[in-house]
Parts: structure tokens; sequence; C-alpha cells
């Protein structure tokens, strides 16, 4: 449901007016439009990540993929250097007026300010999935993907280096294995404290959770997505980006 009442004629047009004033380049058919957090939250990276991933294994494809976050133009281009996502499709700001306009969670807001809303829905108040997808992080999870590989090199605070073979030498390959989400998410979180300022811009915003919609060659609104808790920006975490697939 959107909210203050917008049609899906009025949201569609919302997002095509943004596509428009921030210039987003227009190459496919299909564009995926993404708002999410503050550019620190866990979900910003995580998802920013994973798309990079997914457009470099789908070399040909139908999809223009744009994201949205609160953030400044700082935060931006070190978000942009970690993750590799493309500065020209990644437009920031101060506040979360255009979330609200689209209709994306704020979050728990029990009016206790942004930290205790963030710590209370790390504990899974008001965001019921997350101690699920933290405990996944750790036990790790047949159903899904691994994300390291054996050549792949993994430095946590320029002090404990390792390669995957770590975890493919005692559970094997080939799923995701245990505490390898975790060290993924900690290397994330790494980088999000060493630049906390930059990312950070306003702490009112951390409950802040995202949103997805996936617009067709006419604009019409194909799939649509509202996160209401943290670490799940999508609807099936265990396989996150499948739902593009019939996109591309």
């Amino acid at each position: 449901m959107f909210v203050n009442s917008m049609t899906k004629t009025e949201v569609k047009n919302q997002l095509i007016n943004l596509i428009n004033d921030f210039n987003f380049k227009k190459l496919h058919k299909n564009k995926l439009i993404v708002f999410v957090g503050l550019l620190g939250d866990f979900d910003s990276f995580e998802y920013a990540i994973n798309l990079v991933k997914f457009q470099s294994e789908n070399v040909i494809n139908n999809l223009d993929i744009y994201y949205i976050a609160i953030g400044n133009e700082i935060g931006k281009e070190k978000f942009c250097k970690f993750t590799g996502f493309p500065k020209e499709n990644i437009k920031v700001f101060p506040n979360n007026k255009l979330h609200n306009i689209v209709g994306a969670s704020k979050g728990l807001d029990l009016g206790l300010g942004g930290w205790a809303n963030l710590t209370l829905m790390l504990m899974g108040i008001g965001s019921s999935k997350t101690l699920i997808e933290v405990l996944r992080g750790y036990t790790g999870d047949k159903g899904s993907n691994q994300i390291y590989y054996d050549s792949d090199q993994i430095n946590i605070f320029n002090f404990f280096r390792f390669s995957g073979k770590l975890f493919g030498q005692p559970f094997g390959n080939g799923y995701l294995r245990p505490f390898e989400l975790a060290t993924f998410r900690l290397n994330n979180m790494i980088e999000i404290f060493k630049n906390w300022q930059n990312y950070m811009i306003n702490t009112e915003y951390l409950p802040q959770r995202s949103c997805t919609f996936i617009l067709d060659q006419n604009d019409d609104i194909q799939y649509k997505y509202f996160s209401k808790d943290i670490l799940n920006y999508s609807q099936n975490m265990r396989a996150p980006l499948n739902f593009l697939t019939k996109y591309i």
C-alpha cells in the first residue's frame, strides 16, 4: 500500500520523473529502481555488491539499475569505490522525502531516536526476520550460493588475511558455508565504521528500510517489494536477486 493514498499510476509517474530528473543512463528495456536507507546501512552495502556481481555475470541483459540513498557526495564516492556500483546510476539525498513518496517503510519508530529504534530492530522488535538472517550468516545455508572461492583473498582489519580456502577445507564447496556470510558482512561493517561520518549523515534515518521497483519498456511497474526488516532487502534472502532473472 503506497503512502498518502497514492495510486499505482501516481507512483509510476513519480519513478519516471525521478529517472528523467536525475538524468540516469537509459540503455536497456527494463529499469530496476532501488531506494535504500543510509549509505552505511548493512542492506545498502550488501544489495549494491550483489547487484554489481549480478551485472558482471549477466553482461547481456535488458536491465538498467538505479540506486537512491540517504547520504552525501563524499559518502557516495567512497561507497562506489568499495562496492563497485557505477557513480552515474546512484543519487544521494540528505533525507528520506523521496522514500516517503514511494511508500518505503521508515522502520521502527517509537519516538526514541534512531539509535534506540535501530537497536530494538536488531533485537528483532519490529524486524522479526532480522535475527533469522543474522543466524544464517553463522550457520550457513545449503540452499544458498557460496560467496568466496579458493582464489579470493579476504582481509579483516588489515591484520587477519586468508583465502577462500578457509571455508572450503572444512566445509566443502557449492553452498553458503558456516561463517561465510558473517565474514562478508563483517568486511562491509568495517568499511562503514571507518567512514561513519560520511555514510551515516543523520542517525534519525538509521531504521529506514529499502524498497525495490522494476519498470518495463512502457514504464509500467512489473515488480515491487517493500522491506520492513534489517537484512531483508529481498523477498528471498537465500537467493536475493533471483527475482531479476525474468527481466534480463
